[in-house]
């Protein structure tokens, strides 16, 4: 494969920039405003109507609700949730959990509305806040029409529709600073492409994999200056975070170390995957879902990200998932695939493009097109498998209306200001007037305890477990003053 040089990129980036000023961009914000404000509202109201009835969870909406909430007051992060989880104090930082500072922005949201309501808005206008970057980079390397095709692919994207079906989460911030990174530095605006790349080192303490990733791409790309230098930020922002800030904070970075099956710590899993090259090359195809996973990574760009370096900046955050011995990191489900589909997206983009001129064909417009079209098919394909679908089946704005009933009666019955145990799906009802913890089995204290002994919940092994939590309370003092359909309100006073 030709490689870029920096002179040939230099001259081509100011001559498509050229071109892009003499075209204007005049009806299409409009348009691509459009595109951006129906995708928001979906994201939203998959959230939303989650949140109403009842199918959000505690683990992760309300660790998040109370980390900003506390930023939106002027003070710390606690998130008393996770520190009774971690046996560590109500007191316990966000910041000790993951290294997210970046919640911090949020703040404003709850000053006009405080509640997770808030997290959800803010998520969706977050992810569709990166569409207009990857409709400017398709347009330049591709022409208008197919920016149009892929930004609606994007907007629809699975990945996007995962992230937004379940709860909120840092992975919010992600495709907005991956796609301006890649955007503004393919137009030649080097300052807001590094200012949005070293803003994601205040996402979460393991984003200095995407920065070393990018790194990679601008060393592949012949920019080696300023790859090498990335590639040394990104690792020293992984150290400083791990290594340092989150033990200082109160946390252990023990607490995510998924790979106790090449190691007990970093240098002993580089050591094990040294000792055995190629077991460590096979491990991320090593289980069906990695390899679904991966395919499906692939596959809304026809597998052309895989033709362009592009990729090398999501490589490091995949291998992270497919490496470690967590199964919930290899699913396509959760939020964990939103972190890297901009950049899979611009890849797609820049290998047809690549694959383009290989052939002959840079200028041909009608491949382009074709391309572009088949990628919104794709993406439309997929609707049905992933969370965008549920918008246009009515059962999924009822919910369970009995059950719903239920539940919104127990809460009720939970004064404002008091510390409450939850179910892990009644937490989010609760968060935004009580101190809420998970309820686990374990006890903690809390003189309030709303259960569901129904259906199971997170972390128990099912409903049976659940039940026999709730007759323990009872045979330690704690009185039944509400129960209905599974859900149970219990009081020691």
């Amino acid at each position: 494969m030709k490689r870029d040089t920096p002179a040939a990129r230099s001259g081509a980036t100011v001559a498509a920039a050229t071109t892009g000023r003499k075209a204007g961009l005049g009806g299409h914000r409009s348009r691509v405003g459009l595109i951006c404000l129906v995708a928001a509202a979906a994201y939203a109201m998959i959230g939303l109507v989650k949140l109403a009835t009842y199918r959000t969870s505690t683990f992760d909406l309300v660790i998040v609700d109370q980390a900003v909430r506390n930023y939106a007051a002027f003070q710390p992060p606690y998130v008393p949730v996770l520190g009774a989880w971690h046996d560590r104090g109500l007191d316990y930082l966000q910041l000790a959990d993951h290294f997210s500072p970046g919640y911090a922005l949020l703040a404003p949201f709850y000053w006009v509305h405080d509640g997770p309501e808030s997290l959800i808005v803010a998520q969706a206008l977050l992810f569709a806040a990166a569409v207009p970057f990857v409709w400017l980079y398709t347009r330049r390397v591709l022409g208008t029409a197919p920016a149009y095709l892929v930004a609606v692919a994007f907007a629809l994207s699975w990945p996007l529709a995962r992230a937004a079906s379940f709860d909120a989460h840092e992975a919010m911030f992600v495709p907005l600073l991956s796609a301006i990174v890649i955007e503004r530095y393919h137009a030649g605006r080097r300052l807001p492409a590094f200012l949005a790349m070293f803003a994601l080192l205040l996402v979460k303490e393991d984003m200095g994999l995407m920065v070393i990733g990018f790194g990679g791409y601008l060393f592949w790309i012949g920019d080696r200056l300023r790859g090498g230098c990335c590639a040394l930020a990104g690792l020293a922002g992984i150290l400083a975070a791990r290594g340092a800030l989150i033990p200082m904070l109160g946390g252990d970075p023990k607490d995510f170390w998924a790979y106790g099956h090449l190691g007990a710590d970093l240098p002993g899993a580089l050591l094990g995957m040294a000792r055995d090259p190629l077991a460590t090359l096979l491990l991320p195809f090593s289980a069906e879902a990695k390899v679904d996973t991966l395919f499906l990574l692939a596959w809304p760009t026809l597998l052309l990200c895989l033709l362009s370096p592009l990729s090398l900046v999501a490589l490091p955050q995949v291998l992270e998932r497919m490496l470690s011995d967590r199964p919930l990191w290899w699913q396509s489900d959760f939020h964990y695939n939103a972190f890297v589909v901009v950049i899979l997206f611009c890849a797609g983009v820049d290998g047809l493009a690549r694959l383009l001129r290989r052939l002959g064909r840079g200028g041909d417009r009608s491949l382009a097109l074709t391309w572009a079209v088949a990628v919104a098919a794709v993406a439309l394909t997929l609707v049905p498998r992933f969370g965008l679908e549920q918008l246009y089946h009515r059962d999924f704005y009822r919910g369970d209306p009995v059950k719903t009933a239920a539940a919104a009666e127990a809460v009720a019955r939970i004064p404002s200001g008091v510390t409450v145990e939850a179910a892990n799906s009644l937490g989010p009802a609760l968060t935004r007037r009580t101190t809420v913890l998970l309820w686990t089995g374990r006890p903690n204290g809390a003189p309030w305890v709303v259960a569901d002994t129904s259906r199971w919940e997170f972390p128990f092994g099912g409903a049976e477990e659940q039940l026999a939590q709730v007759d323990r309370l009872v045979s330690e003092g704690y009185a039944k003053l509400f129960e209905r359909d599974g859900y149970v309100v219990l009081h020691r006073g």
